[in-house]
């Protein structure tokens, strides 16, 4: 396959929109970690609460990761159009490739911060033990 210089430009677009979905997910996170804090002040013996902040800390390191990755992506993405540009493409080429393996890491986070989000809900709603 022919990688040109318009081909990493498409991640452009793929990228910009799930890092925006990122963003949303931390600032959710962002949010309900301040209600927990508060929460958490007036009823630290709460099992159901600890158990609440164990899974947030567990998804906000997703989150980072995922956003991470993403960032990382984007980069690799601009490196390889700029090899590309300078006629450098077989480095380009391999950069490109890197930057989509990158990118599906970022999105393979993105699923289990699914996962554990479903799980944090389930255990708000006390069916934590029916899985």
């Amino acid at each position: 396959m022919e990688v040109t210089i318009g081909t990493p430009a498409l991640l452009f677009s793929a990228i910009s929109l799930v890092m925006l979905a990122y963003t949303s997910r931390f600032e959710a996170l962002s949010s309900l970690i301040r209600n927990l804090a508060k929460q958490y002040d007036i009823d630290n013996d709460s099992e159901q609460l600890k158990t609440q902040i164990k899974y947030l800390n567990f998804r906000l390191n997703l989150v980072r990761n995922m956003h991470v990755l993403g960032i990382v992506s984007f980069l690799v993405s601009l490196l390889s159009m700029y090899l590309i540009y300078v006629g450098l493409v077989d480095y380009g080429n391999t950069l490109f490739g890197l930057s989509v393996v990158i990118f599906t890491l970022s999105l393979i986070v993105s699923m289990l911060e699914v996962f554990a989000s479903t799980k944090a809900l389930k255990i708000v709603l006390g069916v934590d033990k029916l899985d």
